[in-house]
């Protein structure tokens, strides 16, 4: 793709994975324009319908529409293989560590922000009366702003009927929540500890992981009140990094602008531990559910018996983390479990 041309991009602010694609091209300094809509309907009946391109399948936000390998403009969703494509097509200002064994504790990373802490989000989002009127009665105004107030009512109903029964879904529960919002409330103490250091969870420049987790904090700490006023309490260095990654445009990184393989720190390994601890036996046991057909599966997880739906993708995404994984040389294996020991990432990759 021609680095002069402009991507389009469509999605809406309360979108965590729209808000990561977005602050990420303002990063790397990538043309693009948003459209704040919904992708189906932008193209098959509204302003992009004349390009005739196929919707996407399943519909995903954000929908960037970008051309084949022949030319032809299609619509793409998933961010993390955007970003990679990015990579190679857009040389300055990357955000993959060249590094390979802190490239792959990026890859993990960036999962763990896309899979788990989407799970904060969701639950802090629907599971309070406070936040899931918030949420209702927000979303559609983000689509249409001058919705009349009647067509908002029944709007606001429908879409918080549906994404409250969704909860069950993605683990939310009368029984997870203590866990989750446990998890919520450590992890933002980490992240407070680690920026005290650290402005970025890799270094002095930011990885695709930072602009996963400011995805999903862009709404804990700036759309839903509950979620929001904990990271308030818990870690102002948070709040204010998320305010921060909105636009890195300014930001001129360096190569050894990296944290050094060779000397981790610590906040960072305690992160890694939180990832072994609520995020390793869930992947692994969904991946077990789904190998033996099972449509729910069940783990203890950080002393809670966790029971959710079982998903074919984060079948994918453990594949993908172990063929990341395999694709280092062996000594970058062993500096991989070197820097795991005591954090049980490494049953991800024993699985």
């Amino acid at each position: 793709m021609s680095a002069a041309a402009s991507i389009t991009l469509i999605g809406t602010p309360p979108s965590p994975y729209t808000r990561k694609m977005i602050a990420l091209l303002r990063y790397r300094k990538i043309p693009y324009k948003a459209m704040w809509s919904d992708p189906l309907e932008t193209l098959t009946n509204g302003a992009l319908a004349d390009l005739k391109i196929d919707p996407p399948s399943p519909g995903l936000l954000p929908t960037l529409i970008l051309p084949d390998e022949n030319g032809k403009l299609k619509a793409v969703t998933d961010s993390t293989p955007l970003i990679r494509r990015f990579e190679e097509e857009y040389k300055e200002r990357k955000c993959l560590p060249e590094n390979s064994v802190l490239n792959f504790i990026n890859y993990l990373l960036e999962d763990f922000a896309d899979e788990w802490v989407t799970k904060y989000m969701f639950h802090y989002r629907w599971h309070f009366n406070e936040d899931s009127d918030n949420a209702g009665t927000l979303l559609p105004l983000n689509l249409v702003l001058n919705l009349p107030k009647e067509n908002l009512n029944s709007m606001k109903t429908y879409i918080a009927n549906r994404q409250i029964s969704r909860l069950g879904v993605v683990g939310s529960s009368d029984i997870t929540a203590p866990m989750i919002e446990a998890s919520y409330k450590r992890f933002l103490g980490m992240l407070e500890v680690h920026f005290e250091n650290l402005p970025y969870l890799l270094g002095s420049r930011p990885s695709s992981a930072d602009f996963a987790l400011f995805g999903q904090l862009s709404q804990l700490v700036g759309f839903d009140p509950t979620s929001r006023s904990l990271a308030h309490e818990i870690s102002p260095r948070t709040v204010a990094w998320v305010g921060i990654m909105e636009d890195l445009s300014g930001l001129e990184p360096i190569g050894d602008d990296w944290i050094d393989i060779n000397n981790i720190p610590d906040s960072l390994k305690v992160i890694l531990g939180e990832v072994g601890k609520v995020y390793a036996p869930a992947l692994i046991a969904n991946a077990k559910a789904h190998s033996e057909g099972s449509k729910t599966w069940e783990a203890e997880i950080d002393g809670c018996t966790w029971t959710q739906q079982t998903f074919s993708y984060q079948v994918k995404c453990l594949k993908w983390i172990n063929e990341e994984f395999q694709q280092l040389d062996n000594q970058s294996q062993q500096k991989v479990e070197h820097i795991f020991e005591g954090t049980n990432c490494m049953d991800i990759l024993n699985s």
